[in-house]
């Protein structure tokens, strides 16, 4: 038996680029959907949101010439880049995946709705949430709260560079301190940047919890999601912790 029944993936457009920083890396496209496909395997229902900074990363367009708004646009259309990608992986694996986009982009994928993803991943199929909100100005970790509530998801996987949440980089400081289990309070009382504060505040006020995990880890999805198994920073409000 899952320890969930239905997840909202959440991955940066970055790990799609693999060691190459930019564009999209067919190795790591094909990691990610044998993980993905672990899952369905399983029972588990998995909506996915990516980030699409491998290509554009609108914020810092600004600072190219770019206005935020054209910036944030031109991001949005790169999460569709990079969903598309990873539909393709997961189907040359004879999984069932669709892309809907929070930008109208008709003769690629379907726009968007609710009722229309939730009765995708009843069926089976892996749904890729593309264009992040559809609006300017929210991050694609924005997207991702807001997806996961509206499906109804049981828990944000966030997939990261490092295995959890910790007390400051441990990319820089040997001497970071790894969380297992936090609360939403905790992490704001300690500064750590779970999420931007858009999302995790979403988070917090629909008590939804997210898990900071590696990506990189082979097996962990399905060993935090199948099994069960503590791997990872679990961040759930108070009454739970």
């Amino acid at each position: 038996m899952t320890n969930y029944k239905r997840i909202l993936l959440k991955l940066s457009g970055e790990s799609l680029a693999g060691g190459n920083r930019l564009g999209i890396d067919p190795g790591a496209l094909e990691a990610y959907a044998g993980e993905i496909g672990m899952l369905v395997k399983n029972g588990v229902q998995t909506a996915i949101v990516l980030g699409g900074g491998n290509i554009f990363r609108g914020l810092q367009g600004s600072s190219k010439g770019f206005d935020r708004v054209t910036g944030d646009q031109m991001g949005m259309l790169a999460t569709v880049i990079n969903s598309m990608a990873l539909q393709t992986a997961l189907q040359d694996k004879g999984l069932k995946a669709t892309v809907l986009s929070g930008i109208p982009v008709e003769t690629m994928c379907e726009k968007m709705s609710r009722s229309k993803a939730i009765s995708l991943l009843e069926s089976g199929h892996v749904v890729i949430i593309a264009g992040g909100t559809g609006n300017p100005f929210f991050t694609t970790d924005s997207a991702a709260a807001l997806r996961a509530l509206e499906i109804k998801a049981d828990v944000i996987m966030k997939g990261t560079r490092v295995d959890g949440i910790y007390s400051a980089d441990p990319e820089k400081d040997p001497k970071a301190v790894r969380y297992d289990n936090l609360s939403f309070d905790e992490a704001i009382a300690k500064n750590l940047k779970v999420m931007d504060a858009t999302a995790f505040t979403l988070c917090k006020e629909n008590t939804l919890p997210i898990i900071v995990f590696d990506i990189h880890e082979k097996g962990v999805l399905e060993d935090i999601v199948v099994r069960g198994n503590a791997r990872g920073t679990l961040v759930k409000p108070a009454k739970d912790a």
